[in-house]
């Protein structure tokens, strides 16, 4: 058997102009990845590397202060932004998991989003569109929303390759997704570096889960921890040089009635040799408008494929996502998600 590899696909067509064939190719290999694995890798995106490497300046640069200056950013679980500490979150709950009484995943973050004064005269679920609180380190703010440009460009883009793909009509995500929940959160796996550590299961980086929405655009540097579920175990998974990972969220899993799965993924321990390495990651969230009304779409739906989810909005749907995941509220909701992640392997 050969060894797992999250799916490559050159989206450059798509990015450049390329022709109907060209687009079409990449389409095909889009829907190949996301009925198999429901994680891509992804080359041709357009990103300049200098706008990587200004986010991890970021990262850096926030992530290493001291911890009682960090916390004087943390913001309400709801509000899905600002400064979450280590061992705060628990992931596993939001995919409908019961986790000990304790919340054990190591992370820390740092989350900023689209906020209702990004989109003035527009009635919105406050919620979902909180301002940001930018911390006070120098250049990180316009650092931050230079990489935040580019990866909402990059989701846009794969939402027209998987127009393409399902055979949806164009323009059917920008109906759904007018005024998106949009989320870069910034992780850093923050146990001292060089720290020897004898590895059990209590020690979780980022507890297993699904992403909320429809689409993820993830940097990461290259350091191993990011596992994905696939054929009932768990595999790693390190992006190429330049290369970004997409997965699917959810709400594409709900509108495509699972034909494309949204993939259980966590974070193990990055550790090498036995000892902690540093590990960053930044995932922006493309999900959708909090009004919208989401369900399998009838193109998916026939007497071999019942549908398998109820219609929801994207409101409802989020809000049961972090309360499982930054309130501690055990995710009810996500009977078929808890399904895969109680029968996976360890």
């Amino acid at each position: 058997m050969s060894p797992f590899q999250v799916p490559s696909v050159d989206i450059g067509p798509y990015v450049t102009g390329g022709t109907p064939q060209q687009r079409a190719a990449v389409a095909r290999q889009t829907d190949i990845a996301c009925r198999e694995v429901g994680f891509i890798q992804i080359l041709g995106h357009g990103v300049d590397p200098a706008t990587a490497r200004g986010l991890a300046g970021a990262l850096d640069d926030l992530f290493g202060l001291p911890l009682e200056t960090k916390r004087r950013w943390v913001r309400p679980p709801a509000e899905n932004r600002g400064y979450t500490p280590p061992r705060s979150e628990s992931l596993a709950l939001s995919a409908g998991v019961q986790s000990e009484t304790r919340m054990k995943d190591f992370f820390e973050a740092y989350n900023v989003g689209s906020s209702c004064s990004d989109h003035p005269g527009t009635d919105l679920i406050a919620t979902h569109y909180a301002e940001n609180t930018w911390p006070d380190v120098p250049g990180f703010r316009e650092r931050v929303n230079a990489w935040r440009a580019e990866a909402g460009r990059v989701a846009r883009t794969m939402t027209r390759v998987f127009e393409d793909a399902l055979g949806l009509p164009t323009g059917f995500f920008d109906e759904l997704a007018g005024h998106p929940i949009e989320v870069l959160r910034m992780n850093n796996y923050a146990l001292p570096g060089g720290l020897r550590v004898q590895v059990d299961d209590d020690l979780i980086g980022m507890g297993e889960h699904t992403d909320y929405g429809i689409v993820t655009v993830l940097w990461a540097d290259q350091v191993k921890g990011l596992q994905v579920l696939h054929g009932g175990q768990w595999h790693d998974v390190s992006p190429a040089d330049g290369a970004l990972l997409i997965n699917l969220g959810d709400l594409t899993t709900r509108l495509t009635n699972e034909q494309w799965l949204s993939t259980l993924h966590r974070v193990k321990p990055p550790i090498v040799d036995g000892t902690i390495r540093r590990r960053r990651s930044a995932a922006y969230f493309f999900d959708g408008d909090a009004g919208a009304v989401v369900g399998p779409l009838p193109a998916f739906v026939d007497d071999a494929h019942p549908a398998l989810y109820s219609d929801v909005t994207v409101d409802e749907h989020i809000r049961a996502k972090l309360a499982g995941s930054r309130a501690g509220v055990l995710n009810r909701g996500a009977a078929r998600e808890a399904g895969r992640v109680l029968s996976a392997g360890s």
